[in-house]
């Protein structure tokens, strides 16, 4: 029973985990293969050319998703602190 409930728990974490980053990591990405692109085409080896962008696109990212990120950990976390009493057995 106890097993159930510790996967149970990992499981949605890990889904929350996936669900937050996402954006962030995708836009990262993104931006990482277009410069990579960039670089290739135009033979340009410059190491602050792949940091910068990446670095503004992903606090522009945080800032648009931010709000709804934030929801979705709040969310996770009141819905565990609200199932503690069920998982508590005397």
């Amino acid at each position: 029973m106890y097993e159930n409930m510790v996967l149970g728990i990992a499981n949605e974490a890990m889904y929350t985990i996936l669900l937050v980053s996402a954006p962030v990591l995708g836009a990262a990405l993104i931006t990482g293969l277009l410069i990579s692109i960039l670089q290739a085409t135009t033979q340009l080896q410059e190491m602050t050319l792949v940091f910068v962008p990446k670095i503004i696109i992903v606090f522009l990212v945080i800032i648009v998703c931010g709000p709804w990120m934030l929801n979705i950990v709040t969310s996770f976390t009141h819905d565990l602190l609200a199932s503690i009493p069920t998982m508590v057995t005397i």
